[in-house]
């Protein structure tokens, strides 16, 4: 973070300070929330969770080299007391963001937010000092602690925002106000909590709705071939920049082609010119994601083919997304196991066909949560594409959703060994251990909560594979 005095902090955060015996003493090092995580100079942030309080830390924390903790009680250390810690965590992420002048891009959509996200910092970081949210830390808690970790050399700060409901969106970009917004998509995760998806392109919309206007400098890039996204121009007095397959698009992709490896190439597009892409990350999907970050870039300015290099040489920051793993007996293990949705179930599926041409295929597949009403019918539909992509196995795990997936494969005319149902993770894994052979490729995905990444661990687990891509 960029130092402060706690001094500062206490009058940026509406607190008290306690036990601190020099209030000019600064915050030089990173503001967390994790106890372990802690090195001299930090700010410990004690929430208090579930299972665990912060506070019961806060003297380890000091003794690890933090300078104070930002708590809602006394602690009998170096604190700085607040009503609320998530609110003046949030309050202290404005106070520093409006202080550094970097340019603020954040984006949201229903799928591909953090592939999107890691494309944005890594094309970004070759024109300018770039922090970016780590994994998928989206939420109230995490996206400040991301905006936080910038310095005074960042030019760049790329936001990832997740919503769980209508005004999530809104409440994040007063935490940290973009300048650049970016909506990918509106699919149908999270249905269940929404209600649908005109509910959702709602909740998406609010960030466009939170940029400067046109004039002063707001720029609001949204997908072209997507209806619900595209009307969101009408929601925004940003300027509106267009990403897409769509000829209508401001920068766009054609000839878009999949190699045998699963791995997209095509001719991007932008204003000011167009360069070939050959992407390293698997899957015809990573096109919109890539369009989506070029977009991003070219509107801060770097040129098509400084964008088409850095889009051609990066991998995957966050694990357990397409991570591609070869054993030294030609199985390929796709651990896309991180979450899933049904956009990214069917984009997952359709690279497995992909990857899979001359050789045998496994789809390990579990539960897709958060899709109240229209579970049954997701999942039904996941399993019949599965059969008509000729899918060789499909492997269900777990409860009632994994059936589902089952039965659509059985009705789409899947019998036999071709798809079966097992209980949980270890079944699965003695199943494959059983029945594969050399030259397999197996795709694991299902929503976080399942665990699913087990069963690709322990598939390359002691077999000194080599990650294809990370």
């Amino acid at each position: 973070m960029i130092a402060l005095s706690l001094a500062e902090i206490a009058s940026v955060v509406g607190g008290q300070t306690h036990d601190i015996p020099d209030p000019s003493v600064q915050v030089t090092g990173r503001v967390v929330r994790d106890s372990r995580e802690v090195e001299p100079g930090s700010l410990f942030v004690a929430f208090v969770g579930e299972r665990v309080d912060g506070h019961d830390f806060a003297a380890s924390v000091v003794e690890a080299g933090a300078v104070a903790v930002l708590a809602s009680r006394p602690v009998g250390v170096p604190a700085i007391v607040v009503d609320d810690v998530q609110t003046a965590l949030g309050a202290l992420a404005r106070h520093v963001v409006e202080r550094l002048g970097a340019t603020l891009v954040a984006l949201t959509g229903s799928a591909g937010k953090t592939s999107t996200k890691d494309l944005i910092a890594q094309v970004l970081q070759r024109k300018a000092p770039t922090v970016y949210t780590p994994g998928s830390l989206n939420n109230e808690i995490g996206l400040p602690l991301t905006a936080l970790s910038a310095t005074e050399e960042t030019r760049f700060l790329v936001l990832e925002m997740g919503a769980r409901g209508i005004g999530h969106i809104r409440y994040l970009t007063d935490l940290t106000p973009p300048k650049v917004g970016l909506v990918l998509n509106v699919g149908t995760a999270h249905i269940g909590e929404f209600g649908g998806r005109e509910q959702i392109a709602q909740a998406k919309g609010e960030l466009v709705e939170g940029l400067p206007s046109a004039e002063a400098g707001g720029v609001a890039i949204l997908n072209a071939d997507d209806p619900l996204v595209r009307a969101m121009a009408s929601r925004t007095k940003a300027r509106v920049i267009l990403f897409g397959e769509s000829g209508e698009a401001d920068v766009r992709a054609e000839n878009v082609t999949l190699m045998e490896s699963g791995q997209p190439a095509f001719r991007l597009h932008t204003p000011s010119g167009c360069s070939e892409v050959t992407m390293r990350l698997y899957g015809e999907h990573h096109v919109s994601n890539a369009l989506a970050a070029a977009a991003v870039a070219h509107e801060l300015g770097m040129s098509a083919d400084e964008i088409a290099t850095a889009l051609s040489e990066a991998g995957s920051l966050s694990r357990w997304r397409m991570e591609v793993t070869e054993r030294p007996d030609g199985v390929t293990v796709v651990n896309d196991a991180y979450n899933a949705n049904p956009e990214s179930m069917r984009a997952a599926l359709r690279a497995l066909a992909a990857m899979g041409k001359g050789r045998r295929t496994w789809a390990v597949l579990g539960q897709m949560a958060e899709l109240g009403d229209e579970a049954l019918a997701e999942h039904d539909a996941v399993g019949r594409l599965a059969v008509r992509l000729n899918v060789g196995k499909l492997v269900a795990v777990g409860g009632r959703e994994a059936s589902w997936l089952q039965l659509g494969a059985y009705n789409e005319g899947s019998w036999g060994e071709e798809s079966v149902h097992v209980s949980d993770t270890q079944a699965a894994i003695d199943l494959l251990r059983s029945q594969l052979r050399p030259g397999d490729v197996v795709l694991v995905k299902a929503s976080r909560s399942v665990g699913l990444e087990r069963v690709a661990e322990a598939l390359v687990e002691g077999t000194e594979g080599e990650v294809a891509v990370r």
